[in-house]
């Protein structure tokens, strides 16, 4: 988890100013409309002002512009006046505020709208502004949730602020594609806009972060009736794309609409044949949802790992013996498939943390060595964290149980099933799961195929480094296959996912499991190929870091 004390104070207000040759694109598209009015939202230092001015015809247009921080506020208005864009207005003032006071009044309203706004998360924000970001949600009557990233705001304020037919041209973070908490704005903006492009690029455009970003071009709609095109995406390499016409990129992509923008906008990152497979798949007699063949429950809760999850040393030095548990908690402490005795004893030599600590109630006396443990707890403070103070006492972790199959939240290529045969515990850093009607070792083998290996990837979600992350809600939707004849031997397959790199034992596990659906080599390698251009796009790198790579 991370705190707020931990961050930059970069990080804590979304100062991560557009690139120049970026900047300039966007306004050029704008500028198609020739727009009279033009808000920039989060003008920062007023990089988005040098942009326009370097297309002929904004220099009588009315610009507003909105930045908090009073000094990056100055340089902006005295950048405007500089390039010659002389009716520019910058305020110091909550642009979610504003909004707020004007989302209703119809003479507001922007021809074109343009920007990079911030990338806080909602946690962060100060509260009233945390009231604001959340009141637009209220005002557009949309679902909130706060896991929600301020970006997300103001782009359904400035959406809500655009004129019918105007455009709205942004930097955004590329998790507008498939987070979560981005579902509100996927769909107003589906039914808002009467075409939506997104440009995705290879490349990170921030060096100085691992966010991923892409460009949101959205055309509104000229009235309620018109009937949305839908979104398309328009992948890049470098910037190349820059010499182009803005408008013939918009125009590039081929449309997507119906099931593929409803939810998650990952569906549309994948061809139509592998879209029309992978639906195929779907329908198929021996293909299951997730949630219908086995139940998903997060991990042991402790509010305070290190003190919980400790290794043999800490036990041996503490005299902890009879409060120590097995447990396992990380991509590493699991190479394979299989948790058993073996692997826990390695884990030890190498002084992972692969002991749980549970003092409940019921198994002993509190003895001299555990008030010394306490006492080290109570003098970390511990005791006041969230989690541990709101427990009596403190101490006493709840929800412990162990189950036969476990899955860690994160993975860098695709997720895995563990069987846990000695019955280790779990924290929240893995899900805890039981089957239903089918046995835990086929569960485990038949989850590695590439079929739920491409379906993680539309139904997961990446941050900064491209590792793949399911919550409890996304694996429910994984499609998983049981082909009825299928026989995998569980020791073998946990040897190759230990040894073989993840596109050789998905190629094998397509041949056993997909081939035994009667799903033919050549569709096996459709579903291969969608699962690894996802992956790789995740995965992708800076561009300063490919030149090096080379």
């Amino acid at each position: 988890m991370n705190f707020i004390e931990n961050e930059t104070a970069q990080k804590l207000r979304g100062g991560y100013y557009t690139p120049p040759d970026l900047a300039a694109f966007l306004a050029q598209w704008v500028k198609e409309i020739t727009p009279k009015r033009v808000l920039e939202p989060s003008c920062g230092d007023g990089v988005f002002f040098d942009a326009l001015a370097q297309v002929q015809g904004f220099q009588k247009a009315s610009i507003l512009g909105f930045e908090l921080e009073a000094d990056e506020a100055a340089k902006a208005q005295a950048r405007a006046i500089a390039v010659g864009l002389t009716a520019t207005t910058v305020c110091t003032t909550d642009f979610l505020q504003w909004a707020l006071d004007h989302i209703n009044d119809n003479s507001t309203r922007f021809d074109a709208i343009v920007g990079n706004p911030p990338f806080v998360r909602y946690q962060y924000l100060p509260e009233p502004f945390q009231l604001c970001a959340e009141l637009i949600f209220k005002e557009l009557n949309l679902p909130f949730t706060k896991h929600t990233n301020a970006w997300v705001s103001f782009i359904l304020a400035s959406m809500a602020l655009l004129r019918q037919g105007g455009r709205l041209a942004m930097v955004v973070p590329a998790e507008i594609i498939h987070v979560t908490h981005a579902q509100s704005l996927r769909s107003y903006l589906g039914r808002e806009c009467s075409r939506l492009v997104i440009i995705d690029p290879e490349e990170l455009w921030f060096s100085d972060t691992l966010q991923g970003a892409v460009i949101l071009l959205a055309e509104k709609k000229y009235s309620e009736a018109e009937k949305g095109e839908g979104l398309g995406i328009y992948p890049v390499k470098g910037r190349e794309f820059l010499r182009l016409n803005p408008s013939t990129v918009f125009n590039a992509p081929q449309s997507i609409n119906g099931k593929t923008v409803q939810g998650k906008w990952t569906r549309a990152l994948l061809d139509l044949e592998t879209r029309s497979l992978f639906d195929e798949l779907e329908q198929h007699d021996e293909v299951y949802r997730f949630k219908d063949i086995a139940k998903v429950d997060v991990g042991i809760v402790t509010g305070a790992n290190k003190f919980f999850l400790v290794p043999d040393d800490v036990v041996r030095n503490f005299q902890l013996e009879k409060w120590a548990h097995p447990m396992f908690g990380r991509s590493e402490h699991c190479p394979g498939i299989i948790y058993d005795d073996r692997q826990h004893a390695a884990n030890a030599a190498k002084g992972n943390p692969t002991n749980f600590l549970w003092f409940c109630e019921n198994s002993g006396e509190i003895d001299a060595a555990l008030s010394a443990y306490i006492e080290l707890g109570k003098r970390q403070n511990l005791h006041t964290r969230y989690k541990c103070r709101v427990r009596s006492p403190w101490y006493t972790v709840p929800s412990v149980y162990s189950t036969e199959v476990g899955m860690l939240k994160r993975s860098h290529n695709t997720p895995r099933l563990i069987l846990n045969r000695i019955g280790a515990y779990t924290t929240d850093t893995a899900y805890r799961i039981r089957t239903r009607d089918v046995s835990a070792e086929k569960l485990v083998t038949c989850f590695v195929n590439p079929i739920t290996a491409l379906s993680a990837e539309l139904e997961g979600r990446h941050y900064g480094g491209g590792v793949l992350e399911l919550i409890p809600s996304e694996i429910e939707r994984l499609i998983v296959p049981l082909p009825k004849t299928v026989n995998i031997d569980l020791a073998a397959l946990d040897e190759d996912i230990r040894n073989l790199s993840t596109s050789q034992v998905l190629t094998r596990q397509g041949t056993v499991v997909l081939g035994a659906m009667g799903l033919s080599p050549t569709k096996q390698e459709c579903v291969i190929e969608g699962w690894r251009k996802l992956k790789d796009r995740r995965h992708r790198t800076s561009s300063e870091a490919s030149v090096e790579a080379n």
